[in-house]
């Protein structure tokens, strides 16, 4: 049975986030408003599908972003994550040659992003995380809201 060392989820849970994220899902619906005030009784079929349309894309991009989250689990063979429902990845440990813990500052956004000086990153929120250079050469941050935990988990 392997030893788990480290585990930590994390989610968007951030209220500025979610604020923005219902203003983008609702100015659909101010697009249908507008429109309805020009068209005739022939065509509410058509603003009907555009309301129903509208409603599903909203609440689906609600969906997903609720959805999302980051798992990273260290334990006695490899570092590995999930980017729910994204990607799954494992680093094994005699695949790796660097791992540290820093603070890597603003890269552009949360999420997922590629072609960074860290190379890929996978982050939800905040400025730390743990940097990974395989033997290979591939360069990989994972983000974190424990660092200490985490760097005691490397020792």
């Amino acid at each position: 049975m392997m030893k788990m060392y480290f585990c930590e989820t994390q989610k968007f849970n951030q209220l500025w986030l979610w604020i923005l994220l219902f203003f983008i899902a609702s100015s659909p619906f101010y697009g249908v408003y507008e429109q309805s005030k020009l068209i005739s009784e022939i065509t509410y079929k058509s603003l009907f599908d555009e309301i129903v349309f509208s409603m599903c894309m909203s609440f689906g991009l609600l969906l997903l972003v609720y959805s999302i989250r980051l798992e990273t689990n260290i334990d006695s063979e490899a570092v590995r994550i999930y980017f729910f429902p994204f990607v799954r990845k494992d680093f094994l440990f005699e695949d790796i040659k660097e791992m540290e813990v820093l603070d890597y500052g603003f890269i552009g956004g949360w999420g997922i992003r590629f072609w960074t000086k860290y190379g890929t990153v996978y982050n939800i929120k905040g400025t730390k995380g743990l940097r990974i250079v395989l033997k290979n050469g591939k360069k990989y941050l994972i983000g974190t809201q424990k660092p200490e935990q985490l760097k005691e988990a490397l020792k």
